[in-house]
């Protein structure tokens, strides 16, 4: 897989580099905000897929996610900030990154990022599905075996999420961050109540939502 690298980070950088690199894939590394955007602009690309950090010198991340979606819809993009930083994050989403990744994390939650996004990918980026379960990313549609099922946007939200990361662990402030966003009013304890809810309008179905102690959530089939 040709994978372009967007860090600024030396080390971390040169990390993810060699971790990449002894996985198979062709990396390719910008450390700068300025080559990131001429290149993201460009469209003499063909990355499979592009992992993104939003804090770098000379101009951000999110300019040059946006410069690149400005004609590139498709490829996975997966970003890379700081914890506190939830308004990027929100904003990095909407501008149509596909998955984020909080700082500091582990580089094994880094590989199991990328293969989802590439999995997802090579699935086709407009439909999500596992098992019986299948959500038209475009439409806004769920179904289960082709029956439809009505859900809530919230809903929604963490079930797309679990969709594109199943059979991972899903951690719960990921979630709390994708249903709800920057609302302050609905977090942790609203998580719960949602993910009970989701669990029982798929109860009919051949996937279960698995609750990960102390961690989060897992969709997986039955």
């Amino acid at each position: 897989m040709a994978l372009l690298l967007i860090e600024d980070d030396p080390l971390l950088s040169e990390t993810l580099e060699q971790l990449l690199s002894q996985a198979g894939h062709d990396v390719t590394k910008i450390t700068d905000g300025n080559d990131a955007y001429q290149q993201l602009l460009s469209h003499d690309n063909d990355w499979q897929l592009i992992i993104l950090d939003l804090n770098l010198p000379k101009r951000n991340g999110l300019e040059a996610l946006a410069a690149l979606r400005s004609h590139d819809r498709d490829t996975p993009v997966l970003i890379l900030t700081a914890r506190a930083t939830i308004e990027d994050r929100v904003k990095g989403l909407d501008l149509g990154a596909d998955d984020y990744l909080a700082k500091p994390f582990a580089l094994d939650e880094l590989e199991a990022r990328i293969r989802a996004l590439l999995r997802r990918h090579r699935n086709g980026n407009d439909i999500l599905t596992l098992g019986s379960i299948k959500l038209d990313v475009t439409t806004q549609r769920v179904y289960i075996e082709d029956e439809p099922l009505s859900l809530p946007p919230r809903e929604l939200r963490l079930l797309a999420c679990l969709l594109r990361n199943a059979g991972e662990a899903v951690d719960k402030s990921r979630l709390v961050e994708e249903a709800f966003g920057d609302d302050e009013s609905l977090r942790d304890n609203a998580l719960e109540v949602y993910i009970h809810r989701l669990r029982r309008r798929l109860s009919h179905s051949d996937v279960n939502l698995r609750t990960v102690r102390g961690f989060g959530y897992l969709l997986e089939r039955a």
